[in-house]
């Protein structure tokens, strides 16, 4: 009879990591915690700026100085305040999501691409939270005690529009997605999206090293432009049939799960919390910012005020919305192996991700700021799920091997 020890298959699989690695990840990971307050911080400031300016007051009594003209004064207050928001906010943006991801080598596009991809997600959110902040105003107009109440069906639809283009109109903006080559790699992904009911037609490889040298892979979109999506950074970093079966099921995970749609209903609870929050909290905000001039919590010339005060339940509710994703991304882990019997292709490339996400944090750390579980706990789940089905995982495993010998060679 096999003996197989979990705890020491996951010390090896950790193993893969040199001490210095390790190091450079920690470093990494516990700085990224750092950035959570720095961008609050950024936020207050761009809050106070914009306040203390006056600006939007001015708009929009400008806009109005003949009568009411609610509609189109939110147009130009909230056009200016996003694009000046995206201006002041660029320094911070550059440090925190382009030089610093390339001083842990993690990216190796230059500042130019970097700039010219930020200058468009500032164009496209500048649109959308146009669009969504004349709904909330007009929300708060017609029920000025309630609408925070109504605002979960606003987030609700924003999301849901939001997942069906992304596939579509917004990703493609950022990078080429190509239907997989017909070869071992797209005909595994097919057989196992047959297997659990994923689409099997939209299956990509898109140039995820253009922007970062993460290892991943999604499944993203609803209804009919859902698709799985792999980087091409995972065959960079050799990645093997067991570690794509292990990698790709993980994603079909959250399709067959409809992990998109509880989590968007957890949005939703968090988004209530938030906005009743925002309610009970403007006056003070207002007053503690400075903003003379601001009438209330419906006048568009507030919006710094309220942005400001949701940046702060934002920072305070980390806990909660990491918490709501990671047990998602447990799940999927769960899924993947329990369909797939890849515990050890799973691992390997649990492992390759360690360089961006700590693999050993503390339970305190993990609790409060993994969106994912952590790398060390991953891998010891998926070692416990073989040393529960040891046989049906050493099977699997030998056709991996073989089908990846047919990979190296071409054959």
């Amino acid at each position: 009879m096999t003996t197989f020890d979990p705890v020491a298959a996951t010390a090896a699989h950790l193993a893969a990591l040199s001490p210095a690695q390790v190091a450079k990840a920690v470093a990494y990971t516990q700085g990224g915690h750092w950035l959570i307050l720095g961008e609050w911080l950024v936020s207050i400031a761009i809050a106070v700026i914009l306040i203390r300016s006056g600006l939007l007051v001015k708009l929009r009594a400008g806009v109005e100085a003949k009568g009411p003209k609610p509609v189109l004064a939110g147009l130009v207050v909230f056009l200016v305040y996003g694009l000046l928001s995206g201006f002041l906010s660029l320094p911070w943006d550059a440090y925190a999501h382009w030089w610093r991801e390339g001083q842990y080598g993690l990216t190796s596009q230059p500042f130019g691409g970097w700039l010219i991809e930020e200058l468009i997600k500032t164009v496209i959110g500048t649109v959308l939270s146009i669009l969504f902040l004349l709904a909330l105003y007009a929300l708060i107009r017609r029920a000025p005690k309630t609408w925070w109440l109504w605002s979960g069906g606003l987030v609700a639809g924003f999301f849901v529009v939001v997942m069906v283009l992304g596939p579509i109109a917004i990703e493609p903006l950022f990078n080429t997605y190509k239907p997989a080559p017909p070869g071992l790699v797209r005909d595994t992904v097919v057989t196992m999206a047959k297997q659990v009911g994923v689409p099997s037609d939209k299956i990509y490889i898109y140039d995820g090293s253009k922007q970062s040298n993460r290892y991943t892979a999604n499944v993203s979109g609803v209804f009919g432009s859902a698709r799985v999506a792999m980087s091409d950074v995972m065959f960079k970093k050799g990645a093997d049939v067991a570690e794509v079966r292990g990698v790709v099921g993980h994603e079909m995970g959250h399709y067959v799960h409809q992990h998109a749609w509880w989590l968007l209903a957890g949005q939703i609870v968090l988004a209530l919390a938030g906005f009743w929050l925002v309610n009970a909290l403007f006056p003070v905000a207002a007053k503690l910012l400075g903003a003379k001039g601001v009438t209330g919590i419906a006048d568009p010339a507030g919006i710094p005020v309220l942005m400001a005060v949701l940046a702060t339940i934002s920072v305070l509710g980390t806990p909660l919305s990491s918490s709501l994703t990671r047990v998602a991304e447990a799940d999927a882990d769960h899924f993947s192996v329990t369909h797939f019997n890849e515990p050890d292709g799973l691992a390997k490339a649990l492992v390759k991700t360690a360089e961006y996400r700590a693999p050993n944090p503390s339970e305190i750390e993990e609790v409060f700021f993994y969106d994912h579980p952590s790398v060390g706990h991953r891998v010891r789940t998926a070692m416990d799920y073989k040393a529960a089905h040891y046989d049906a995982v050493v099977a699997q495993e030998a056709k991996d091997a073989e089908a990846s010998q047919a990979l190296a060679t071409g054959r």
